[in-house]
């Protein structure tokens, strides 16, 4: 099979034209995709908990905790104990934060609404629905079982 031919490729090389495309648009405002995609995953009024933000993420604890130390020097979040968990740490936007959180947001939204525009509502559901399958897949651990033993 050709790596043109495997699902993987399509997802990965659409998955990084996005990503650049994201990087672009951030950059215009001195950030990049994963800060808007941190700053869009804080509660803008309660905070969200550090520790709930890298799996949010797909990041690993010490990824995420250089990337938080870098927003912290460019003052786009701050960091206060949690009131509910004195023990844990409950990340909030600076004013900086949610200017930039609010740039993330509408540069996600007119991506999206751009494609809503060019690509049929059928073909997306087929596209959520196929997305969702290979998720299923991963999730059930089937994927390196011999095929016959797999079941729909």
């Amino acid at each position: 099979m050709k790596k043109e031919e495997t699902l993987d490729h399509h997802i990965k090389a659409t998955w990084h034209a996005i990503s650049r495309m994201y990087n672009q648009q951030a950059a215009k405002f001195g950030g990049t995709m994963s800060v808007g995609y941190v700053l869009l995953n804080i509660n803008s009024e309660e905070g969200t908990s550090a520790t709930k933000i890298a799996p949010q993420m797909g990041l690993e604890a010490r990824s995420l905790t250089r990337l938080l130390k870098s927003m912290e020097e460019k003052q786009l979040i701050y960091r206060a104990p949690d009131p509910n968990d004195r023990r844990g740490v409950r990340i909030f936007l600076t004013n900086k934060g949610v200017q930039m959180k609010n740039r993330a947001r509408e540069t996600v939204l007119q991506f999206n609404n751009v494609m809503r525009e060019i690509i049929p509502e059928s073909k997306l559901d087929a596209f959520f629905d196929v997305l969702a399958s290979v998720n299923q897949a991963i999730e059930r651990e089937i994927i390196y079982e011999p095929v016959s033993s797999v079941k729909a």
